[in-house]
């Protein structure tokens, strides 16, 4: 709980500050010692934080809390608490998550969860510009980094588009190669917005997290070159161990306003 001070100058009204919570001090002493210590390496027990810096169990529960769903920490249960390791920084482009994995000398895997055909609702359909019942194909992956979960992606595509794209993908590659290569298909642009979303118990158990962790959701609708709509893709990434990176530019001439 926040304490509140009184001050003030002259005749004014008295400024309430607020009082910076225990926590919070043990937190800032904690991130100083993390600057200094390699990833994997233990930090102190919940009972010598608590005896050094004279604070309750729970008041360390609270700041270890924090530095976990920030990702600067690692619980292990059974084990304790660790220095994590950097998050894995992606900036954000047209390209595949095997091609980004691989430009940052990571190895990069898949494992299927499902994939089905199923007929469009409304929303989808629109999406993918097909009429309303069409199938699409669905294809559920986990997608891997060095053999650490880190996202769940979703993708929908027209079936009649892209029919026999069940058997290309069945190895695991990257989907963009097997639409380029068997397909034809050269991506030109898409729309991309990022959201927070809690994990699900499923979700969380795949992803290896706990669950209600924060989470980066993703939502890419993405067109070829000649702006026909090729996908929808849903990925929900660690928001403990990925942050996005992006190249800003200033709006064209044309487009500034007065």
């Amino acid at each position: 709980m926040l304490g509140t001070t009184a001050a003030g100058s002259g005749g004014g009204s008295p400024v309430r500050v607020q009082r910076e919570p225990k926590y919070w001090g043990l937190k800032r002493h904690l991130l100083d010692l993390l600057r200094s210590m390699p990833p994997g390496t233990p930090i102190p027990t919940e009972r010598s934080l608590a005896a050094d810096f004279d604070v309750s169990r729970t008041t360390v529960r609270q700041a270890l809390a924090e530095l976990t769903v920030e990702g600067r920490l690692l619980r292990v249960q059974g084990k304790g608490t660790f220095a994590a390791e950097p998050k894995v920084a992606q900036r954000l482009q047209l390209s595949s998550y095997t091609e980004d994995m691989r430009a940052q000398g990571r190895q990069p895997a898949s494992r299927m969860l499902e994939s089905d055909e199923l007929p469009a609702e409304t929303e989808l359909a629109r999406l993918l510009d097909v009429k309303a019942g069409a199938k699409v194909f669905r294809l559920r992956r986990l997608r891997l980094a060095d053999g650490e979960p880190m996202a769940i992606e979703t993708t929908h595509l027209a079936l009649g588009r892209f029919r026999g794209l069940r058997r290309h993908i069945a190895n695991g590659g990257s989907l963009y190669e097997v639409l380029r290569e068997r397909f034809g298909v050269e991506l030109g642009h898409a729309e991309e917005t990022i959201e927070t979303a809690l994990a699900s118990p499923e979700e969380a158990e795949l992803l290896g997290s706990d669950i209600g962790l924060p989470m980066l959701l993703l939502s890419r609708h993405s067109f070829d070159t000649t702006g026909e709509p090729v996908e929808w893709v849903r990925s929900l990434y660690r928001g403990d161990r990925y942050k996005f990176v992006a190249r800003l530019n200033p709006p064209l001439p044309d487009s500034r306003r007065d």
